[in-house]
């Protein structure tokens, strides 16, 4: 077994030269908006109050809560623990992240341009080049790591510039105090997918952002038992049409599934620092592996977006991308011998997952839009949970080494590029 123990005592996340932690978040995340005189009970947990409709007491008079797609006593406890997380003034809660980001069409019209980064989750690209553009809109895409672009990409109807920081599965940066600098010269919304980082890692909203989005899938529920978004926003406007949206496309999810997720939240800053010393000590052990060809990790000082990354974020999520030297055959030979990592989609639970997204997550983007983002065969995104480093790290360097085993005739075959005729 690879022993990584002494590289896990020198990973400092406290003094790693990104922004300071918000002080006092686990306090909010076991308190806000769950005070026991909400409820007769004076229950400590928030109860789970699974009732579709509420009595009126005489014809029309709303005392509160009136059908359960409109609101519901738990899922406003867990609105009201992220707007607090946040400090925004709107928060709602959709059944799932892709729900969440669908309300985005619902605040534009038919000849309203979009901006969005190449590097993308695979689900937002369709719904923007699919569902978007039928209904009339315009679809710019732009390199998220190029600020000028987004200048440059801006006409007469741009509405929304939506971007990824990190982005999914590349893990490339977008510098959101300058991209907002942009937006708001031109009263354009920019709405940030904060999914890959939680509201612990990065505030977009205090960077200048519009609109703060996730997968609550994710991270911010950390037990991968859920399906859940979420759009957080300042503007009373939008907050009013956001709202609007979520009551009559009507994509809510269970009172129970938000317990889960309130369940989650108490968790997330210790979740996160696990996270982080786990991805950053396998990061520095995978560049260092012949097999591997390169590591983008927001921790390394390898990073090309790395200054940015700390910054505007309080350190980085347990997501790696991976580039094997080879393509689809190495990718396929290391993905099947991995045994403690699960080859899966998803990411941001306790467990490691590994996927290569050139054939899952976003196999159904036009190709060439996927090797000019980055996304190639070889390409691995890891989502690093939280077992033993040493455990991952043995696991990894056991499936990498399989890729060059996996060749017969003696010699590895140079870089094992697609090219190769050795049988596998």
């Amino acid at each position: 077994m690879v022993d990584s123990k002494k590289n896990c005592d020198t990973i400092d996340i406290f003094n790693s030269g990104f922004l300071p932690f918000p002080k006092h978040f686990t306090t909010t995340c076991i308190h806000a908006a769950q005070e026991p005189e909400k409820w007769k009970s004076l229950a400590i947990v928030p109860p789970i109050i699974m009732s579709s409709t509420f009595k009126q007491p005489e014809p029309g008079q709303i005392t509160g809560y009136e059908y359960g797609r409109f609101n519901n006593p738990t899922r406003e406890t867990l609105e009201g623990i992220i707007k607090t997380l946040h400090g925004a003034k709107y928060a709602y809660i959709f059944g799932s992240g892709m729900g969440a980001f669908s309300s985005l069409l619902g605040l534009l019209k038919a000849g309203d341009n979009i901006i969005c980064t190449e590097d993308i989750y695979g689900g937002t690209n369709k719904l923007f080049s699919e569902i978007a553009v039928p209904m009339g809109m315009t679809l710019t895409y732009v390199d998220p790591t190029n600020t000028s672009e987004f200048a440059k990409a801006v006409q007469p109807k741009t509405k929304l510039i939506w971007v990824e920081s990190p982005t999914n599965p590349c893990l490339k940066l977008v510098d959101i105090q300058e991209v907002a600098k942009i937006a708001q010269k031109n009263n354009i919304i920019l709405g940030v997918d904060n999914t890959f980082a939680s509201i612990y890692l990065q505030r977009p909203l205090d960077l200048g952002a519009t609109i703060c989005g996730y997968s609550l899938t994710k991270y911010m529920n950390g037990h991968s038992d859920i399906i859940m978004g979420c759009m957080v926003v300042n503007d009373d406007v939008l907050g009013k049409r956001l709202q609007f949206l979520q009551m009559t496309i009507g994509a809510v999810p269970s009172p129970f599934d938000c317990s889960q997720v309130i369940r989650g939240i108490k968790t997330l800053e210790i979740r996160m620092h696990q996270h982080m010393i786990n991805s950053l000590t396998v990061a520095k052990f995978l560049e260092s592996h012949p097999n591997v060809d390169k590591v983008a990790h927001p921790g390394l000082p390898s990073h090309p977006q790395h200054d940015i990354a700390k910054k505007q974020m309080s350190g980085h999520s347990g997501m790696i991308a991976l580039y094997l030297k080879g393509g689809v055959n190495e990718a396929k030979i290391f993905l099947k011998a991995l045994k403690i990592f699960t080859v899966g989609i998803s990411l941001g639970g306790y467990e490691s997952l590994a996927q290569a997204p050139f054939f899952m997550t976003h196999a159904l983007i036009p190709e060439e839009q996927r090797r000019r983002a980055g996304i190639v065969e070889g390409l691995i995104r890891m989502s690093i949970g939280l077992e033993d480093p040493e455990d991952l790290i043995a696991d990894l360097n056991q499936a990498l080494n399989k890729m060059t085993q996996g060749h017969t005739g003696g010699e590895a075959c140079g870089a094992m590029s697609n090219r190769c005729r050795c049988s596998h």
